[in-house]
């Protein structure tokens, strides 16, 4: 993923580009986020410890040098992969993002704990639960049938497949984080009780 830095800072408007570094310095003048940090930086308090799991794996897939941190240059290539990537490298994002051990495969337990601590995070509304959403990505391109994903699978199943994209894409939205760095941390939408100070 190391040519798209480049091609992921240019997508961006001067503005937004303006308004993210802002966030980012006010919240971390160092111009590294540490794991610690990066929870702060996104309001992420009291999560379970699924959720604290996903959101260790979301960090580890951002730092893309794998120094431990995300400096600013990490910061703007994830959030322009999330936010305006193309469907396969979202979907290449998504997969290493499941595959929590790094074996390269996706199984029913990691599919279900990642998409569990998913919707906890992004307060998902979706009719279907966790459960009947891992038995169907399975039933639906688990080709071969062994409990597993591969990569390819996982790509040409996700692809060919409306409702599953449709819903992969909208559970990892993260519009959300967006309107938090453009309005300096408070969220319009948000009940009072995301204004609570943090502890």
């Amino acid at each position: 993923m190391g040519n798209m830095d480049g091609k992921a800072v240019e997508e961006l408007s001067t503005t937004e580009c303006h308004q993210w570094y802002k966030k980012f310095m006010t919240e971390c003048p160092s111009g590294q986020l540490t794991l610690y940090e990066f929870k702060q930086f996104f309001g992420l308090k009291n999560l379970s410890p699924s959720a604290n799991k996903y959101v260790e794996q979301m960090f580890e897939t951002f730092d893309f040098n794998k120094d431990g941190y995300i400096d600013f240059m990490e910061y703007v290539a994830a959030l322009s992969l999330v936010l305006k990537g193309k469907v396969d490298q979202k979907l290449r994002w998504y997969f290493k993002l499941y595959d929590v051990d790094g074996n390269g495969c996706i199984d029913r337990g990691e599919l279900l704990n990642i998409f569990k601590a998913i919707r906890a995070i992004n307060r998902c509304n979706e009719s279907m639960t966790a459960e009947e959403f891992t038995n169907m990505v399975f039933d639906k391109i688990d080709i071969n049938g062994d409990g597993e994903l591969s990569l390819e699978e996982f790509m040409e199943g996700v692809q060919k497949d409306e409702v599953l994209l449709e819903i992969l894409t909208r559970s990892l939205d993260l519009t959300h984080i967006v309107q938090l760095i453009q309005n300096d941390g408070k969220n319009p939408h948000e009940p009072e009780q995301a204004a609570e100070p943090a502890q």
